[in-house]
């Protein structure tokens, strides 16, 4: 009785295991690709005439691209906390290039994206620049599951020249403030990004068929110091045709809070740029290195298609939030405009329609939501994004949750298919009809016919707004509505200080 008691139970195990296992290799892979301060100067995104992107254009085309997704920070810490552990800005009070999430007593055992995915059966790898960090979500990280079961060495920038190719800006001599043509040689394996998409590629072949993977790669340019070889910025013309359009006194109708938002940081202002005949040298140098990024895309697709699991690989591509680039008077992020909070948001493979480019408002929060979804995965409760499966079926399917951006306590933009409102934290406002203005060139906030619109949009701004969470420093602003002072860091600044150019 003994025995056929035993056979049952072992009968039983072996059925369990084997439809487990089953289950588990007929779940989709997915290749997570991330890409550092990556705007919409994408092929089929139109933002900038002249981008060439194939590979991610080719993406695009078999899946579906969101033309109108959005960050919820425009800095990199915050918006890849946000993404990665499914909660706002506004929710954590992680505003700043630090605290580390994992540093937050309350963040500490929060369950990101990959350790959910690892929790159900996936092999998880990453390399390169996934949280801030690189692919831990920094301190803290004994006190909770590993984010990732196999990581490499963070990429970053790679090799850099002997010295800076740019000179001392008017904010110092950050050593990120520097691009131009690679000057030592025309070879790109050296670089960390493609060292980054080399490892990835790696892991895709040696993967088993047996388990599903969810595979990370986070690409560092085209954030600066923008480097390229001299074969990227030869795909650019070497005139102004490359320049984006910009309207003179374009901050003449913004709110004087607008400028806080980007007044101690080391971006130069487009003044100096032009002043020091910049402007066309740093563009370029952004388009040389979104086409070399866009190239290890297109090597990580094709690793899928020579390992034959491209048709079962749910790929996802986002950028972390936009970049300026002389666009409002200034360069680099740290706004709440479109520039600076558009991004690049691309799915494809199984579960997803492809052709399709949907103008409904997305939000990066909503790509952990959505990859649960599309590999029926356990839901889970406490994410604040949203699927995206309805649009990743039928582009045309209405959205009515707007994307919102915060930048700070207090600062936040609400975007939806037609507007843009930003709401500061001295009350200032502004608005922006997309449709008839898509560079935001005129606010009409003002305007008493605008109320209504106003009014409804403000429903929208975050009920939780949190302050700054504890370890909270670089790029962080605060204000005081008492004395009607703006704190930069150590620095305040009051409505008589003069406006920087």
């Amino acid at each position: 009785m003994k025995h056929i008691v035993f056979s049952i139970s072992a009968a039983l195990f072996f059925l369990t295991t084997f439809f487990v296992s089953a289950a588990d290799s007929a779940r989709p892979n997915i290749l997570f690709i991330a890409i550092d301060d990556q705007n919409d100067w994408i092929g089929h995104l139109g933002g900038h005439p002249l981008a060439k992107t194939p590979h991610l254009d080719q993406l695009a085309a078999r899946g579906t691209t969101f033309l109108n997704a959005h960050c919820q920070a425009t800095l990199c810490n915050p918006s890849r906390t946000s993404l990665l552990l499914g909660l706002r800005p506004t929710s954590t009070g992680i505003y700043g290039l630090s605290p580390a999430p994992r540093s937050l007593p309350e963040l500490k055992t929060r369950v990101s994206l990959p350790q959910h995915f690892a929790a159900q059966g996936y092999h998880t790898f990453a390399t390169g620049k996934i949280f801030h960090g690189g692919t831990t979500a920094g301190a803290g990280k004994k006190h909770a599951a590993p984010e990732f079961q196999v990581t490499a060495p963070y990429g970053g920038v790679g090799s850099t020249p002997p010295k800076k190719l740019i000179g001392v800006t008017p904010m110092g001599n950050n050593p990120l403030m520097d691009w131009g043509v690679w000057p030592l040689d025309n070879d790109d394996t050296g670089k960390g990004d493609y060292k980054v998409a080399s490892w990835a590629i790696e892991q895709i072949k040696a993967s088993p068929k047996d388990q599903p993977f969810f595979i990370a790669a986070g690409f560092f340019l085209p954030h600066v110091p923008c480097y390229a070889t001299q074969k990227w910025f030869d795909l650019y013309p070497d005139d102004d045709s490359v320049l984006p359009k910009v309207l003179e006194n374009d901050r003449d109708d913004t709110p004087r809070f607008s400028w806080y938002l980007h007044w101690q940081l080391p971006e130069p202002r487009l003044t100096w740029i032009k002043e020091h005949n910049q402007w066309r040298n740093l563009v370029r140098s952004y388009l040389a290195c979104t086409s070399f990024v866009d190239s290890q895309v297109g090597r990580l697709l094709t690793a899928l298609d020579e390992a034959g699991v491209a048709e079962n690989t749910i790929v996802v591509v986002w950028g972390d939030h936009g970049w300026h680039l002389g666009e409002k008077g200034i360069t680099g992020k740290n706004t709440l405009w479109d520039r600076s909070t558009k991004v690049p948001l691309i799915f494809a493979g199984p579960g997803v329609k492809g052709g399709q480019r949907c103008l409904q408002p997305a939000e990066l929060l909503d790509i952990y939501p959505t990859l649960i979804d599309l590999t029926h995965l356990p839901a889970r409760a406490d994410l604040e994004g949203l699927s995206l499966v309805p649009q990743l079926k039928d582009a045309v399917t209405k959205r009515e949750h707007p994307a919102i951006t915060s930048h700070n306590q207090g600062n936040h933009a609400i975007r939806t298919e037609r507007w843009r409102y930003i709401h500061y934290a001295d009350d200032s406002e502004e608005l922006y009809d997309i449709q008839n203005d898509p560079n935001e060139w005129t606010n009409i906030a003002k305007k008493p016919e605008n109320a209504a619109v106003i009014a409804d949009l403000k429903k929208w701004l975050p009920r939780i707004d949190l302050p700054l969470a504890p370890g909270s420093a670089s790029r962080i602003l605060t204000y005081d509505k008492k004395t009607d002072e703006a704190v930069w860091e150590e620095k305040k600044i009051k409505r008589t200080d003069p406006i920087p150019q």
